[in-house]
């Protein structure tokens, strides 16, 4: 679909050399407004940079010349929702790395461990990773799984299920094809386990890891409507900080709605103060922010 001859807008690269435009206070309020009703993400003043030189990148490339004109396009309806998922891939952070913050990871062997120790496994354990981005997360929600299941001699019957709004790194987790430096801090062992080297020097996950993990959209805003239940582990990190306070807790209420009893809900550390649910007592790990649902 080309919107430059509808627009008048395509000229001879002169606008693509154009620095970035001043957003008004009033254009500025406007696309806050638009993504927070949208996704619940805040824009603060400090980040009103980024978002100018995210819009004004992908308003080049369409040939708009002047943010209310773009912000028309995006609200008008089809073309413009699907323009909105496009525009969503330069807004969402998806920079990640297999076992980011290694003490949540610890905390979750450590959980399974205990949980698995002494009784076979009856049912497939379901583990979430809510914002997954492309997919170093919930990749390394199984290679956990898989090794401690590995470890105590039990069958490997667990499922991962990664989530998030961006339709293009949902696209690059299922295909699973990760360059050397995402792997710096995996374990050598595991790096030789689970991943096989591919010509060009990148790594892609084997096929009986990757046929554990299913990726899908959902916007976190909509989490009333997802159908995940009888979650054991989930996996909340580095996503609610971009959250207003009320929004957090919010989420994470819905989260521990769809744990188990006994299930395990970690969150990034610092991104929620003072949240407390009456089924969900903290775990007593100072290095990582976790909480167990209380068994019934």
């Amino acid at each position: 679909m080309s919107v430059g001859g509808e627009h008048g807008m395509r000229s001879s690269g002169a606008w693509a050399l154009r620095p970035v435009i001043d957003m008004s206070a009033q254009e500025f309020h406007e696309w806050q407004v638009l993504l927070e009703d949208r996704t619940g993400l805040v824009v603060s003043e400090q980040r009103r940079a980024f978002l100018q030189t995210s819009l004004s990148s992908r308003m080049r490339e369409l040939g708009f010349q002047d943010y209310c004109s773009y912000y028309r396009y995006v609200t008008d309806g089809l073309k413009g929702a699907v323009e909105w998922s496009a525009l969503l891939d330069r807004l969402t952070v998806q920079e990640t790395r297999f076992f980011r913050h290694r003490a949540s990871f610890d905390a979750l062997d450590s959980y399974l461990c205990q949980r698995l120790s002494g009784s076979a496994l009856k049912q497939p354990l379901e583990l979430w990773s809510v914002g997954c981005s492309t997919g170093e997360e919930p990749y390394s929600l199984a290679i956990s799984a898989a090794e401690i299941l590995r470890r105590l001699e039990q069958p490997e019957l667990f499922g991962v299920t990664g989530t998030d709004i961006s339709l293009s790194a949902l696209s690059k987790a299922r295909e699973g094809v990760y360059g050397a430096r995402k792997l710096e801090q995996l374990d050598i062992e595991f790096g030789e386990r689970y991943f096989e080297r591919l010509a060009d020097g990148h790594f892609k996950v084997i096929p009986a890891l990757a046929s554990r993990v299913c990726c899908a959209r959902l916007n976190v805003l909509e989490l009333a409507k997802a159908p995940f239940f009888g979650m054991d582990v989930i996996f909340c990190q580095n996503l609610l900080i971009y959250f207003r306070r009320w929004r957090r807790r919010e989420i994470l209420n819905r989260l521990a709605e769809r744990l188990v009893p006994g299930g395990l809900l970690v969150v990034g550390v610092g991104e929620v103060v003072g949240w407390q649910h009456p089924d969900m007592l903290p775990v007593a790990d100072e290095r990582v922010l976790a909480f167990i649902r209380k068994n019934v």
